[in-house]
């Protein structure tokens, strides 16, 4: 069988799915956001949470054993709890187009979400009580196409910051990447928030990308080797970070199936966050199988392909993401500061 791979080029994005959209929606009156992934014709969805402080929404009708099989779009946004309003705007748009699950009654648009805590990240100027709401995941839906996703500081990405175990002085920005691999007939795709607590590093040349810096604030410290060298920061608040996404594929999967693809794209962010899925991460991952490509899925491959496409869209988020001023000083990106 012939294989050609998308690696986080131009064209690698979770839109490389077929029967995918996604769409972005950014406040202007703080840096904060959120994005949708819509798939209006329905997908077999499932999540996995790792993180030990998540906040989500409808992520108990995803289990397997639970009835609803379908999705019709997923949200993941910034502004903590506040955010998960996001998904009543999303609704509403899905509503609106007739998009549902069918209950003789009505359809009723099934929209799981989870959110990150992004609520520091204030520049001067800004309203610090700007939140996404129902009109931001209306918008978001307005905005949606096929087109590739922007990765950085925009959607559910744009107050993300990561390093921030030694205090949110010495943290870097952090942003939202898309990345998509293909092989043969099967095509993965990965859109990812980062926020995490941890650093991020490039998986495939073990370089550190972005994190806690030194005390000066000119170089990367590397969070993993202080902790295990002794060294102790200012610890953050339970659910203050976070790394929210979608992995998609087009094969046709069972909500079991899915669930194991959500599972294994955890791995992606063991490979490029350091640490990762800590007590002070909120770690969720959706799974959704649009199932154009009808034929056996070869479940062990695209398990394999989620964990790659998620590593890679998180580099994705990093590289993209730029730095800002905000009422705590300069929140640099991962082009100004060395490892």
């Amino acid at each position: 069988m012939a294989s050609q791979m998308i690696v986080n080029s131009g064209q690698g994005s979770i839109v490389d799915v077929p029967g995918l959209q996604v769409g972005h929606f950014t406040l202007s009156e703080r840096l904060t956001g959120c994005s949708v992934v819509l798939a209006s014709g329905g997908a077999v969805g499932a999540v996995d949470v790792r993180g030990a402080a998540p906040g989500t929404r409808e992520t108990d009708l995803l289990d397997p054993a639970n009835l609803v099989d379908k999705v019709h779009a997923v949200v993941l946004s910034g502004g903590s709890a506040f955010g998960l309003d996001a998904a009543t705007g999303v609704v509403r748009w899905l509503d609106e187009h007739g998009i549902g699950f069918e209950t003789g009654y009505g359809r009723v648009p099934i929209v799981p979400a989870a959110v990150l805590f992004d609520l520091p990240v204030v520049r001067p100027g800004d309203d610090p009580q700007a939140r996404p709401g129902a009109q931001a995941g209306y918008a978001a839906c307005q905005a949606a196409t096929t087109a590739t996703p922007a990765s950085g500081n925009v959607g559910a990405g744009a107050g993300a910051c990561v390093g921030k175990l030694f205090g949110l002085e010495r943290c870097m920005k952090g942003g939202i990447g898309n990345a998509s691999v293909r092989v043969g007939p099967w095509v993965v795709g990965a859109l990812v928030a980062c926020n995490a607590v941890g650093d991020v590093i490039d998986p495939g040349t073990g370089q550190l990308l972005a994190g806690a810096r030194t005390a000066d604030g000119r170089n990367l410290l590397d969070t993993q080797r202080a902790l295990l060298a002794g060294e102790r920061g200012s610890r953050p608040l339970p659910g203050t970070n976070t790394t929210i996404g979608v992995v998609a594929t087009n094969a046709t999967l069972t909500k079991a199936q899915a669930k194991r693809l959500a599972m294994s794209a955890h791995d992606g962010l063991a490979r490029s966050i350091r640490p990762a899925h800590t007590t002070l991460d909120g770690d969720t991952l959706f799974a959704l199988a649009t199932g154009t490509e009808a034929g056996p899925a070869d479940l062990m491959l695209l398990t394999v392909m989620a964990a790659e496409a998620t590593a890679l869209a998180t580099v994705d988020a990093i590289r993209h993401a730029r730095g800002i001023e905000t009422t705590m000083g300069l929140l640099p990106a991962a082009m100004g500061i060395e490892a």
